[in-house]
């Protein structure tokens, strides 16, 4: 009787300090919420002060410290920061943001070697973080290392496939270059992991003028499709085992393109919507195609399907034409409440195993 009496109260002891414990946590959590709203409003310290509440009432969780660093990094005491970030390092439930923040901080401070070997620590540690590929390539396109910048945003994407912001850099960069395809097809799929946001609207102007520079017409009879760079570099070898392997860009994108552009003479927003529906339908009934991972062409056969091809198309390049956009978009309320309807409900998702790799295109 007297072993089970105590055991009774051992019991009964555990689960008091079990509910305390659980209660500590959520009140440490309402804090963190309410120091992240001051933060949104300027109001540092307060922050901080409740963050400080929550580290004592749940002291095993980093995140509180975390966004004291944070906090201290908007302030821009960058040496406050590194030290607070230097400590978390070597916490057990340690996190891709602390490696972020501590490179971030040393860029600030004027050490942008010492915030590369941080990012490249986190990746060794978290292999997965596309916040840290995204770190990498921007560190290495402020050198103009623009290739290498490149490699970093596009492994953030293998590695993390819904990470947007590596998405929106490889389409700004690759618009800007000789291989704009590529930053059709990256731009594209940033618009759809970051719908709403300002760069979304930036990234939707880019892509029209891309298509508008990228379609021409010399003559009447004419079209010219310039989106991806015609220089070919040839290994003897692979020549003599492969056979000659040209270029995505000009044996399948290019040519699909140019058939989807016939008989139009002008490129706006309902010849763009055109030309993407015919391209759309030469490329998925293809199979010398379906060998090539695209799971934003697989998308937009999902959208075509459902029925919302033309809004979606109209949406993607609104920003192009505001007023053309809005124009129709008055013109076809039904169709587009019905697309946003469905377009809320079946986002783009993208996996590692159905990702778009352009080294295999």
């Amino acid at each position: 009787m007297f072993r089970k009496t105590i055991s009774l109260c051992l019991l009964l002891a555990a689960g008091m300090a079990a509910a305390a414990q659980s209660t500590g946590r959520e009140l440490a959590q309402e804090k963190k919420d309410k120091a992240i709203a001051l933060m949104d409003d300027g109001k540092i310290e307060p922050a901080i002060a409740l963050l400080e509440e929550s580290v004592k009432l749940d002291p095993d969780d980093p995140t509180y410290e975390y966004e004291i660093g944070y906090a201290k990094y908007l302030a821009k005491d960058y040496d406050a920061v590194i030290s607070i970030m230097k400590k978390l390092m070597k916490h057990k439930k340690s996190f891709p943001h602390i490696y972020q923040l501590l490179g971030n901080s040393y860029d600030m401070t004027g050490k942008p070697d010492k915030a590369i070997d941080t990012y490249e620590k986190g990746l060794r540690e978290f292999p997965k973080a596309g916040n840290l590929y995204l770190e990498l390539g921007v560190m290495y396109m402020g050198k103009k290392d623009y290739d290498k910048a490149i490699e970093y945003f596009e492994s953030g994407v293998l590695a993390a496939p819904m990470h947007s912001s590596n998405y929106y850099w490889l389409g700004k960069l690759f618009c800007n270059s000789n291989n704009e395809l590529w930053g059709l097809i990256y731009g594209e799929q940033f618009i759809n992991l970051e719908r709403g946001s300002k760069r979304t609207e930036e990234m939707s102007k880019l892509l029209f003028l891309t298509y508008k520079s990228g379609i021409t017409f010399p003559s009447d009879t004419s079209i010219k499709i310039d989106l991806a760079s015609h220089t070919i570099n040839l290994n003897m070898k692979d020549l003599k085992k492969d056979g000659l392997k040209l270029p995505y860009g000009i044996t399948v994108y290019e040519p699909t393109l140019s058939i989807a552009a016939a008989g139009e003479r002008n490129i706006n927003l309902a010849s763009l919507h055109r030309i993407r529906g015919k391209f759309l339908e030469i490329y998925t009934g293809n199979e010398k195609f379906r060998k090539y991972i695209n799971p934003l062409f697989d998308y937009q056969q999902q959208v075509k399907t459902a029925g919302h091809l033309e809004a979606y198309n109209y949406w993607v390049l609104s920003q192009g034409d505001p007023e053309a956009f809005d124009e129709w978009r008055a013109g076809n309320k039904t169709a587009w409440d019905d697309f946003i309807n469905w377009f809320k409900a079946n986002p783009l998702k993208i996996t590692e195993d159905h990702v778009f790799d352009r080294s295999k295109h």
